[in-house]
């Protein structure tokens, strides 16, 4: 495993190097082995705010062959957040790592060679298409809706304005909108 630790708004310490090279260590037991190991990247950082109760950050960036998993906690106390950051990586590597073996199962025959023209297999790509109706409501009945489907964000043409907008739920709990200038 290739870890690069950086620090915003403090130092680190070989302390925090070493806990996270062996809370981390397990992702290359999970992770499908290949030819290069993955390129881990851990940025600690402590919010400045201090309404924030728990500001110590830790984000993990893990560049595979395959996707790129990240996920991002906060503790008080930023061996906390490693630790939190690290077990919600290991899952999300597992459930990558499942994905993949299903997905290999399901599909036992070898895939034939792909021409030079295509995409880029690492690159995004739309994997499922969904379609609704946006029927016109109020920012405030989206925000209704957004809590009773329990997502992140929801697509709703606003009446006042008649455009297309998103509200979402913010890592502060708040909510906030995203809607198109005029």
């Amino acid at each position: 495993m290739d870890l690069h630790v950086k620090g915003k708004n403090l130092p680190v310490t070989d302390a925090l190097f070493d806990h996270a090279e062996r809370k981390l260590a397990k992702l290359t037991r999970i992770l499908p082995p290949w030819d290069e190991p993955p390129h881990v990247e851990l940025e600690l950082s402590v919010e400045r705010n201090p309404s924030i109760e728990r500001r110590q950050v830790a984000e993990i960036t893990v560049r595979t062959k395959g996707p790129v998993l990240r996920v991002r906690e906060s503790a008080k106390d930023m061996y906390t957040a490693i630790d939190l950051a690290a077990h919600k990586l290991e899952r999300q590597a597992a459930r990558y790592r499942d994905r993949r073996r299903s997905h290999r199962l399901a599909h036992p025959q070898a895939e034939p060679p792909r021409p030079a023209a295509e995409p880029d297999e690492d690159a995004p790509r739309v994997v499922k298409r969904k379609r609704f109706e946006m029927k016109p409501m109020s920012v405030d009945d989206a925000a209704v809706q957004l809590e009773l489907l329990g997502h992140d964000f929801f697509v709703f043409r606003d009446d006042a304005t008649g455009e297309v907008s998103v509200i979402y739920r913010r890592r502060d709990g708040e909510l906030g909108l995203i809607a198109p200038d005029r």
